[in-house]
C-alpha cells in the first residue's frame, strides 16, 4: 500500500515492506533497508542502507518529530482517502476529523456560518482534556456532525467546510 507523508510542502509517496533482517521503503523504483532499534541504554537508533545515526522520534497524531544529525524534521502522515478527497478537487482541510475519541463539549458554529482560519469551531473532551478545534482555513461550515454531549472515535468527521472557490 502507498503511503504518503508531507515534510514541510513536499509530499513524498512511499510504500513498506519487509525483508529478511530489515523493512524496506520503496520510493518509485528506489528501495532501501529501514531499522529503528533501541539500545539498552534507550537511545534509539535508524538505520538506513547500513548508515546507523542516533535520533529522537515523537508522534502527536499523524505528526512524526525527527531529530537526526543536528536537524529537527516534521512529518505529517496523510490519509489515503484524503489525498483521494484533494485529487477529486476537495481538499483535506475541508474535512476535520477527530485528533482523539472524546466528545462533544461546545459547539460554536453551524451549517452556513462563514468562518476564518483558526476560528474555534468545537471544543471536545477527551481523557479529562479540553480540545479546541479550530477552522483549518477561511470557509463555509457545510455540516457539522455532532451535537454537545455526543461522543465520537479518532478519526470522526466532526465538521466539514465547502470546498474553496
Amino acid at each position: 500500500m502507498q503511503h504518503a507523508f508531507k515534510l514541510g510542502d513536499a509530499e513524498y509517496n512511499v510504500a513498506l515492506s519487509r525483508s529478511d533482517s530489515a523493512y524496506r521503503l520503496h520510493r518509485g523504483d528506489h528501495a532501501v533497508d529501514v531499522v529503528l532499534s533501541t539500545a539498552a541504554d534507550g537511545r534509539t537508533f535508524l538505520t538506513v542502507a547500513g548508515r546507523r545515526v542516533e535520533v529522537v522520534v515523537a508522534t502527536h497524531g499523524d505528526d512524526v518529530y525527527v531529530h537526526v544529525d543536528g536537524e529537527a524534521y516534521q512529518l505529517r502522515y496523510q490519509h489515503p482517502l484524503d489525498r483521494l478527497a484533494a485529487q477529486a478537487g476537495g481538499s483535506a482541510e475541508d474535512r476535520i476529523t477527530a485528533p482523539m475519541p472524546g466528545s462533544i463539549v461546545a459547539v460554536m458554529a453551524k451549517a452556513g456560518d462563514a468562518v476564518t482560519k483558526g476560528q474555534t469551531l468545537l471544543v471536545m473532551e477527551s481523557m479529562k482534556m479540553e480540545t479546541t478545534i479550530a477552522a483549518p482555513r477561511d470557509g463555509v461550515i457545510a455540516d457539522v456532525s455532532y451535537e454537545k454531549g455526543q461522543t465520537f472515535d479518532r478519526d470522526a468527521l466532526l465538521l466539514s467546510l465547502e470546498p474553496q472557490a
